[in-house]
């Protein structure tokens, strides 16, 4: 990473931070009304344990459920793919189901799933962050020029041998850029969980607590520590794209 791309970024944060302090100011804000950035470090210190644990458990549970929706979402794609009757039948369910808010379904899986907190939060993360990935592969594989697949099925290949040394590395840069929405979708879907069905545990509970007490400093340092999770997961995957898809990446103008 040069110095430009870190940077830019940290340029960019502290100008938000800033721009938030003076809207506070400006208008006259209390903190019990609206805290500004000035008011999280206190509350941070103040709670620096729980954020360590709460927040561990909000990520482990957030990476278990993304990488069950990658997994899952290859899987639905290639399926989608390489079949276009699946495709016509697949694809209206998925949008149907996406279309759903999750936090309607969080109180039906809570339901179903009493007391198994970890499967529960892990599920909803996983249902609310595949579908962008199936199909970003599924577009990717159906668009996938025939004569590439006709001269590897005359020479004897399969169909997984073409998914792997053809259709995968094209479909790599829809692939990563799909992840990146899955990664905030995943970090929703696992505060949606303990947040409507709080069972003590992760972020999500650590913000119904500052909300139930009217602690609204801790309520945006919540916020805070949710949005560099996700940017710390964000980033992992740009280094992944560099590594596996860096070949696709244009040079700036």
């Amino acid at each position: 990473m040069n110095v430009r791309s870190f940077a830019i970024p940290l340029i960019a944060t502290v100008i938000f931070l800033l721009f938030w302090e003076l809207l506070v100011w400006a208008n006259g804000w209390p903190n019990y009304l609206m805290a500004s950035p000035s008011d999280l470090p206190a509350a941070y210190e103040r709670y620096w344990n729980l954020f360590l644990v709460m927040g561990w458990q909000t990520l482990w549970r957030t990476v278990v459920g993304l990488l069950l929706a990658v997994l899952f979402g290859l899987l639905l794609g290639m399926v989608m793919g390489f079949s276009r009757t699946m495709r016509d039948a697949l694809y209206p369910l998925l949008v149907g189901f996406n279309a759903i808010p999750k936090a309607t379904v969080v109180p039906i899986v809570a339901l179903l799933f009493v007391g198994a907190h970890d499967f529960n939060t892990i599920l909803i993360a996983f249902m609310i962050s595949f579908f962008p990935i199936a199909v970003s592969v599924s577009i990717g594989l159906s668009t996938l020029e025939p004569e590439y697949r006709d001269i590897l099925r005359s020479l004897g290949a399969s169909k997984m041998t073409i998914f792997w040394k053809i259709a995968l590395p094209k479909t790599l840069p829809e692939f990563f850029g799909a992840l990146k929405v899955a990664v905030t979708l995943a970090f929703i879907g696992t505060n949606l969980m303990e947040i409507v069905s709080p069972h003590g545990r992760g972020l999500g509970a650590l913000f119904d607590s500052g909300k139930t007490n009217a602690d609204y400093p801790l309520m945006f340092a919540v916020l805070i520590a949710l949005a560099f999770l996700g940017i710390l997961l964000y980033y992992i995957v740009v280094a992944l794209e560099k590594i596996f898809a860096g070949w696709a990446e244009r040079p700036a103008g």
